[in-house]
């Protein structure tokens, strides 16, 4: 197995019973249980019990599978990664606004179906402003978590997010500086409103990331806009950025950027990515990379 079996009681009980309970007579671990509280209580109790462990078995592969899973325990943050569709000059919508669409269906739909792999999406208000998005995964049944940033409460009671699924899965982050008449509104139709901490009058997003680890959402994929991608990387938030990149130039240097407001002074001080890997869709090319 790739992770120590749980020890804790949850809405199931531990893991580690039901392995003892079966017969197995010898188990291979790859990885322990990132919880400090109860990392290597399983192996020691399987020992005790008559199970003989080998630990650490492709360890290396199998933490890099519970990558996401490490985080949250170990820093009671969920595992965020940032998607973007952009032109090959870095643009994700023309000056005008309009970005529908910079990618091809093909490309639109395998990303789609990327959802499923989340317990959230998310996006801030400007997206849902412009494009009204219904932040659904294709073909899945699973209840993803859509949340909106949202610092002024701008969002329309009629938006598709509000439409499309359930509203107890809808999150709006806003602040203090939001009508108390319109979270009134938000939570008698089972909006889940959560009144952040704010930094120059904009959402904490380190306080919002804590907030939703909390809601046990462990993988986290963040769809932009450009600014709100922007502040998760100042905050170190973001651990990795895929890039969906159309074989397309829009060569308008007002055009709006895939990622903004880092204002980092020179190229020597550039976020600098790693473990990149590349993927054809045909037209485009996805990137990948760790932060």
């Amino acid at each position: 197995i790739t992770l120590e079996p749980c020890y804790h009681y949850g809405r199931t009980p531990p893991c580690v019973d039901a392995v003892i309970s079966s017969g197995v007579r010898r188990v291979i671990i790859g990885t322990k249980d990132p919880n400090p509280l109860t990392r290597g209580k399983s192996i020691r109790k399987l020992n005790r019990m008559g199970v003989k462990t080998r630990v650490g078995v492709l360890g290396k592969e199998t933490a890099a599978l519970n990558i996401d899973f490490e985080k949250w325990v170990t820093k009671q943050l969920p595992y965020t990664i940032s998607k973007t569709a952009q032109t090959l000059d870095g643009k994700i919508a023309a000056s005008s606004g309009d970005s529908k669409w910079v990618t091809s269906l093909k490309a639109r739909q395998a990303a789609r179906k990327k959802r499923n792999d989340f317990d959230a999406i998310m996006v801030g208000i400007n997206t849902v402003l412009k494009d009204d998005p219904h932040l659904t995964a294709n073909g899945s049944r699973k209840r993803l978590k859509r949340i909106v940033v949202d610092s002024r409460l701008r969002v329309p009671l009629n938006a598709n997010i509000f439409r499309s699924g359930k509203c107890e899965d809808c999150v709006i982050a806003t602040t203090k500086r939001a009508s108390e008449v319109k979270i009134r509104k938000l939570r008698a139709k089972g909006v889940q409103v959560l009144i952040c901490p704010s930094i120059q009058n904009q959402v904490q997003l380190k306080a919002l990331w804590k907030e939703l680890a909390k809601m046990k959402v462990v993988r986290l994929l963040l769809e932009g806009g450009a600014n709100l991608i922007g502040g998760a990387l100042k905050e170190k938030l973001i651990d990795e950025m895929h890039f969906y990149i159309a074989p397309k130039i829009a060569g308008d240097q007002k055009a709006l950027s895939s990622v903004q407001g880092i204002h980092l002074m020179g190229v020597e001080r550039a976020i600098k990515l790693k473990h990149l890997t590349v993927e054809y869709l045909n037209p485009e090319v996805v990137i990948k990379a760790h932060v």
